[in-house]
């Protein structure tokens, strides 16, 4: 069965694409999540202006997402963590921390999820930390962990 896909779906082909699948996966899953449509030509038309329309959005959200990587560079987050010895934090520096501190900062377009930590932040020091903000566009953002003055 050939279908066109509305969604990108994980290793089958993005928005868009006629595909060809069993027929089972098209009528059973596909379709009744709305990820595709089946392929007739009235549809085949459809697709194309919906290609069209996806191109002019991913162009719009492409340039937004620049503008806002570059708003990013001299971004410098400070976090205070308790830490023992070893410059070793007793707690971590996540993902959902830094977006925290970039909302307070005025960056209301960030979640936690575009921001590509491969593991918690979990001693002192400086860190560089990517953030996906379209499928083209990467910022980085860096991360300043210091020791917490004693007595707080």
């Amino acid at each position: 069965m050939e279908v066109i896909l509305k969604e990108d779906v994980a290793k089958l082909g993005s928005r868009g694409d006629v595909v060809k699948v069993a027929e089972g996966y098209g009528r059973n899953y596909l379709l009744p999540r709305k990820l595709a449509i089946e392929a007739t030509p009235g549809n085949k038309a459809v697709i194309e202006q919906m290609k069209a329309s996806a191109v002019r959005r991913s162009a719009k959200e492409k340039s937004g997402a620049e503008q806002l990587a570059k708003q990013f560079e001299g971004v410098k987050l400070t976090f205070a963590r308790r830490a023992g010895a070893e410059e070793h934090l007793f707690g971590s520096v996540t993902s959902a921390d830094i977006a925290a501190e970039l909302e307070h900062r005025g960056f209301k377009t960030v979640d936690r999820r575009k921001i590509h930590l491969s593991e918690p932040l979990k001693s002192l020091g400086e860190f560089t930390v990517p953030v996906k903000l379209h499928r083209d566009v990467t910022a980085t953002v860096q991360v300043e962990i210091v020791k917490e003055a004693e007595g707080e």
